[in-house]
């Protein structure tokens, strides 16, 4: 027998190393810890990227898109205008009417919010009994939805059976007409105003945020609670009350509430708004669906689009120097250093 046959048959059979299986195989390396976790945030964000795309982005495309034709959103022929929707929207009379009146309604429900939300939140904030209940109370219209707050305003005020003419007859004052003008604007501010419990539950968390160190140390040297209030609550509270500033006229811009209080709040029946409260979301809709231009009603929107980035981006301007925040961001102040230098 050779000594090759011999060696065949006692040699143990040979087991490949990690080593060379790799060398054998080299396409199929282990993930990095930085690959994987790339591949894991793909994952979780894969969804949002999409519906993002499906119901805003594509939306937003297709708007833009009619804002520069005459469609009328049931033919499939729109012919190309160019930039005619947009001359138009600054042109029409009423359309700048009602721009205005959504100014106006936002100049004074946003004020009247913030300062109404804060002085309940400081009234909450305070060691009293039952204050809970209190907060609770005060906050639940705010989580009423806004179509059964409008659908509930429209029967309160309504002139032959709501109970606001029924609180009147107590009185022997004749019923008033709340829902046509003049008086359908003061019931809508009143309406927003019912809902300030958003306010006050921001306002309350800035307020349970603050050290109480600072009006301890105030009230020892002998300030007053009106200078504690203006010299440390409001310029600690500064940040969240320019939060509210700009969510409150995003949101007052785009108001649609007057139209569900209207005595018949259809696409039809949008000529039933008073005068005083049609304003620019309510154009929008009579264009869209009343009147069927959706090119036009497409170019407003994009118009008042515009007027909220521009308006946001001066409140941030003019905000410098008057919001304090407690962490304000770093800046380098060193200077980068080399081997031998000073």
């Amino acid at each position: 027998m050779s000594t090759g046959q011999l060696t065949g048959q006692t040699a143990a059979p040979r087991v490949p190393s990690p080593s060379s299986g790799a060398a054998a195989r080299p396409g199929r390396r282990p993930l990095s810890l930085r690959r994987r976790r790339a591949g894991a945030f793909y994952v979780f964000v894969g969804p949002w990227v999409l519906g993002f795309l499906a119901l805003t982005g594509y939306p937003l495309g297709y708007a833009l898109w009619l804002s520069f034709t005459n469609s009328d959103g049931l033919s499939s022929h729109s012919r190309f205008v160019g930039l005619d929707n947009y001359r138009e929207v600054f042109s029409d009379p009423d359309t700048m009417a009602s721009l205005g009146r959504t100014a106006l309604f936002t100049g004074i429900t946003v004020p009247l919010s913030i300062v109404a939300g804060l002085l309940l939140a400081v009234l909450v904030n305070q060691p009293i009994r039952a204050r809970g209940v209190f907060r609770t109370l005060l906050y639940l219209p705010a989580v009423v939805p806004p179509v059964g707050a409008a659908l509930t305003f429209k029967l309160i005020f309504d002139r032959d059976s709501g109970s606001a003419n029924g609180l009147l007859d107590l009185f022997h004052v004749d019923g008033v007409p709340w829902l046509v003008d003049p008086y359908a604007r003061w019931v809508l501010i009143v309406l927003t105003m019912w809902g300030v419990g958003n306010v006050m539950i921001v306002s309350l968390a800035g307020l349970q945020d603050m050290p109480k160190e600072l009006h301890e140390a105030a009230r020892v040297d002998g300030a007053s609670p009106w200078q504690s209030f203006t010299r440390i609550t409001l310029p600690l509270l500064s940040p969240v009350i320019f939060f509210q500033v700009v969510t409150g006229i995003i949101g007052s811009l785009q108001s649609f509430a007057p139209l569900l209080i209207a005595l018949n709040p259809t696409p039809a029946g949008v000529t039933s708004v008073p005068q005083s409260n049609y304003f620019y979301m309510i154009d929008v809709f009579a264009q869209f669906f009343a009147n069927g231009r959706y090119g036009y009603a497409s170019a407003m929107l994009w118009v008042l689009f515009l007027i909220i980035v521009a308006v946001t981006f001066l409140l941030f301007k003019v905000s410098k120097g008057a919001v304090f925040y407690s962490v304000e961001p770093e800046q380098a102040k060193t200077k980068s250093r080399t081997i031998g230098g000073a």
